[in-house]
């Protein structure tokens, strides 16, 4: 059956409210006590299914939506309503056989068929995007965020053989998945997320030539910045360099990316809605934080700190896949009319919103209190309260989308 972009938009919020339940479970096991359920295997589960049937979905979603606006489709393709069928089973086959088993037969053949859909959704895509004969700087962000999914499948590959064969060793590990962590949210969600950014400041007016600097800046950069997390290995110094310029070169990308919205915020102002700008400033403060924290990481000091305490480790995947991604796809969504900006859908994005501030602010705290062996009184408990916040904001957002949005799948002035 043929689903149209409103109902994928849907089937995507519901993943994500799927996300914010599991969420709360882990809290609440942390809090108090939840015996029949594993922790680890919760947690797998969690971040497989947060990763592959909200992020990646949506983002499936959007480009595809994104593409329709030049190829003049007035529905999505059956070959891409196949493919988000299929990411979708896959989805809720990882958080169903994770929850089961944890890393186990089952879930590696989910976790590999999820593989499968995304080299297949690549190949697509990418052959689409060469076929249109109007194309503007989302193209090079597009094209550089599928390679980069299909390159962080390495990571995942590595993991299983190691689970499968059971010779973890611990640097090799977290190598590996820093490697797929990195490949992922710095490249194929970020990347993704600017493509569709850039669409609206080139609808916006803005010339192509500042952002196509911009998008080389980021891109030679990601490659070594990969090693901003594996900085325990001793790298001679000429590496440590170009670490180090990679995190500055970042930071100096953002810069002039904010420099040109500031001139040009006029334009960009008539064609975002204003609930769509607050979610999109949010995401870009999000932002600017990760990037800050990055460039603090290549102080040894401070990078051992950071990765030897789990409170901030979680809270900067947090801030990176709630704060910058999942809001900005919220924006991203609002600003193309695909989500109803209605009152209820707005209290519910300011409920959800807030839940995420709280979030990141105790596990920051946590973070730096662990840093002194000191333990906040209440604090996982504290932690479970944000994570029903978060919860009843997107449940709220849920129930707010019962009619269509004004658009199919050309967005209205497309």
């Amino acid at each position: 059956m043929q689903f149209s972009l409103h109902r994928w938009i849907r089937v995507s919020l519901l993943n994500l409210s799927v996300v914010a339940v599991l969420g709360v479970i882990l809290r609440y096991k942390i809090a108090f006590a939840f015996p029949f359920i594993d922790q680890k295997h919760l947690q797998h589960g969690h971040s497989h299914f947060a990763f592959a049937g909200w992020i990646t979905q949506t983002l499936m979603v959007l480009m595809v939506s994104w593409l329709g606006k030049f190829s003049k489709q007035k529905a999505i393709p059956r070959k891409y309503q196949w493919l988000l069928a299929a990411n979708l089973i896959t989805a809720y086959g990882m958080l169903v056989t994770f929850f089961i088993e944890g890393y186990g037969i089952f879930s590696i053949i989910f976790s590999t068929l999820s593989i499968f859909v995304s080299y297949t959704f690549s190949i697509i895509y990418w052959r689409d995007l060469n076929k249109l004969s109007t194309k503007n700087i989302s193209h090079s962000w597009f094209k550089a965020s599928l390679v980069f999914n299909i390159v962080s499948s390495l990571g995942a590959y590595a993991l299983a053989i190691m689970m499968i064969t059971k010779t973890v060793h611990q640097n090799w590990y977290l190598a590996a998945e820093y490697f797929y962590l990195h490949f992922q949210y710095n490249g194929w969600f970020f990347f993704s997320c600017m493509g569709l950014f850039t669409g609206i400041l080139v609808k916006a007016g803005i010339p192509q030539l500042p952002l196509k600097k911009i998008y080389q800046m980021f891109s030679i950069a990601f490659l070594p910045a990969y090693l901003l997390s594996v900085l325990w290995v001793n790298f001679p110094l000429w590496i440590y360099t170009i670490i180090v310029l990679a995190a500055f070169t970042q930071v100096a990308g953002w810069i002039s990316l904010l420099n040109l919205l500031k001139k040009q915020l006029h334009s960009v102002k008539l064609i975002l809605p204003g609930g769509a700008r607050f979610l999109i400033l949010l995401s870009a403060i999000a932002l600017s934080i990760k990037l800050l924290l990055q460039l603090g990481s290549v102080v040894p000091s401070l990078s051992d700190l950071s990765y030897g305490f789990r409170p901030i480790i979680i809270g900067y995947l947090h801030l990176v896949l709630l704060g910058v991604i999942t809001i900005f796809l919220l924006g991203f969504m609002a600003a193309e009319y695909q989500l109803n900006l209605t009152k209820t859908t707005i209290a519910g994005i300011v409920v959800f919103t807030s839940g995420i501030i709280i979030n990141e602010i105790l596990l920051m705290i946590q973070g730096v209190t662990a840093m002194n062996y000191t333990s906040i009184p209440f604090i996982n408990e504290m932690l479970f309260i944000t994570a029903l916040i978060m919860f009843s904001g997107i449940a709220i957002i849920n129930v707010s989308q019962k009619t269509k949005s004004k658009t199919e799948f050309n967005h209205k002035g497309s």
